[in-house]
């Protein structure tokens, strides 16, 4: 049985794979949630890693919830409605939580349906970079089901209300191209270039220093909720500890040397 998350790194760059092509990467089985959530703990530990890529092996990103399961009223879908509502707690709501959690900025490479929890876990994501046979629909309603795992919290910050109403009330996909009209997405790329394309941006990122972009983080999340002062409160003690990192002093060198710098992570 093949692993259900492949995990790869190069350089100062993880790449994580849905690696279920029998279900086109659904995420709401067990193993998936633990392999995703295991993953992300593993990647906050690794004080090397500076930047995440998230894509789908095959044709698909990911196509949510198992539809079959939910037919057969097993996994995640199986017992009383109590059951079922502790299942969800237990299961497929690890999965925002893990990802919103990750230290370092996650880029999605959707390549292609990402449908249902499939669609909110590229949500989840800090940026995202589409195929152009990608897809997205927020398709709950269309099974008679709600976004149970988080989905209405992601989706409205990603692409304002209005818009995250239309797509959760219809259920109806949109394409690549209006995904980046609608600021869902930054790029557009053809299906052979996307990896490419994602490390590039993921590269970007990466030759940042790892403590300031760990914070830099965690301020864009707390932003999301917290008071003006609250964040400023926030931002001055992190920013004390930012002027004390031999990285600041190596970025600093390194502007009036005119030359680049080399960060440690220290």
């Amino acid at each position: 049985m093949s692993e259900p998350v492949l995990f790869a790194k190069q350089g100062h760059v993880a790449t994580v794979t849905l690696n279920k092509h029998e279900t086109r990467n659904a995420i709401s089985e067990d193993e998936m949630v633990d392999a995703i959530v295991d993953i992300c703990q593993r990647i906050n530990a690794d004080q090397s890693v500076r930047a995440v890529i998230l894509t789908g092996a095959g044709s698909a990103f990911s196509s949510g919830g198992n539809v079959k399961d939910m037919q057969d009223k097993v996994g995640m879908f199986a017992g009383t409605a109590t059951e079922i509502r502790d299942g969800y707690r237990r299961g497929i709501q690890r999965i925002p939580l893990a990802v919103d959690a990750l230290e370092v900025p996650i880029i999605a490479a959707v390549n292609g349906a990402a449908i249902g929890a499939g669609c909110d876990l590229a949500m989840m994501c800090d940026m995202r970079i589409a195929s152009e046979k990608a897809f997205f629909a927020e398709s709950f309603v269309k099974v008679g089901l709600i976004p149970g795992d988080g989905g209405a919290w992601f989706l409205p910050r990603v692409i304002g209300q209005a818009r995250a109403n239309e797509m959760s009330f219809t259920g109806e996909p949109i394409g690549a191209e209006t995904a980046l009209a609608w600021g869902m997405v930054s790029e557009v790329v053809a299906v052979d270039e996307l990896l490419a394309a994602a490390m590039k941006l993921a590269q970007r990122v990466a030759v940042n220093p790892p403590h300031a972009l760990r914070m830099t983080k965690r301020l864009l999340k707390e932003g999301n909720h917290a008071s003006l002062a609250s964040l400023l409160e926030a931002s001055a003690s992190l920013q004390a500890v930012a002027h004390k990192t031999r990285d600041h002093a190596e970025a600093v060198d390194a502007i009036i040397a005119k030359r680049t710098p080399h960060f440690t992570g220290e």
